[in-house]
């Protein structure tokens, strides 16, 4: 049967190994996490470079077959076409822009965890306790 300093100074060795592990891992996941957030605004920017001259060209394909078509008078196409294409750039950008909040950076998986372990670590003094009040 252990005494009450062993069980308190092994209950403190475990929990400091613990939040040792605890430490290497929430490092982990937040490099892991600030490289995920790295490559996507890298692919943003790649894709928004390349999307910019095609997008000009598709606009201007569009604009000159409302007036071929006689769809609408020549002053009106490019407006009507600039108008629907500003709208869905500001929808795409509103929801990039949600995606990349600070809430999207929090290391979920450490939080849990830790909150696990402190639940087992009370679980376990309990237990060393009673045994020890038991004997």
């Amino acid at each position: 049967m252990r005494s009450i300093p062993e069980i308190f100074t092994d209950v403190v060795d475990q929990f400091t190994t613990l939040l040792r592990k605890e430490g290497e891992l929430a490092r982990t996941e937040v490099s892991e996490k600030i490289t995920q957030v790295a490559v996507g605004l890298g692919l943003i920017v790649g894709g928004s470079v390349l999307l910019t001259p095609a997008l000009v060209i598709l606009l201007q394909a569009a604009v000159s077959a409302l007036i071929t078509a006689n769809i609408v008078q020549q002053p009106w196409a490019p407006l009507i076409v600039g108008g629907v294409v500003f709208v869905i750039g500001i929808i795409l950008l509103l929801v990039g822009m949600s995606r990349l909040t600070a809430e999207a950076l929090i290391p979920n998986k450490t939080i849990s965890q830790i909150q696990s372990d402190v639940r087992v670590a009370k679980g376990q003094v309990r237990e060393d306790y009673g045994q020890q009040r038991a004997a």
